[in-house]
């Protein structure tokens, strides 16, 4: 069984809003801005997402960022995208 989303959990509060708790209709309340703050219009899967923040943290860039990254990466190496090539004259960090 999965866990209803954020999106769902809200409607659901709307719908008996008189019957749930103060604690509990902030704790959603923030949940879902929190997750708006972070989507920047693209949504994950909560176990996307916790990979997301994880490699995101590895990385030390945002999410966006991250996510950036990735599908550059993806692309260059599926061809989708030039390689950045390297010649004899740009200067690397001196690490192979």
């Amino acid at each position: 069984m999965t866990s209803p989303d954020t999106a769902t959990l809200l409607e659901d509060t709307a719908d008996r809003i008189a019957d749930i708790s103060r604690a509990d209709l902030q704790i959603m309340l923030r949940r879902a801005a929190l997750r708006l703050r972070n989507s920047a219009a693209l949504s994950m899967d909560d176990d996307v997402e916790e990979a997301l923040r994880d490699l995101a943290g590895e990385f030390g860039m945002t999410r966006n960022d991250t996510i950036r990254f990735i599908v550059r990466e993806w692309m260059e190496k599926n061809t989708y995208l030039p390689v950045h090539s390297v010649d004899e004259d740009s200067e690397v960090d001196g690490t192979a």
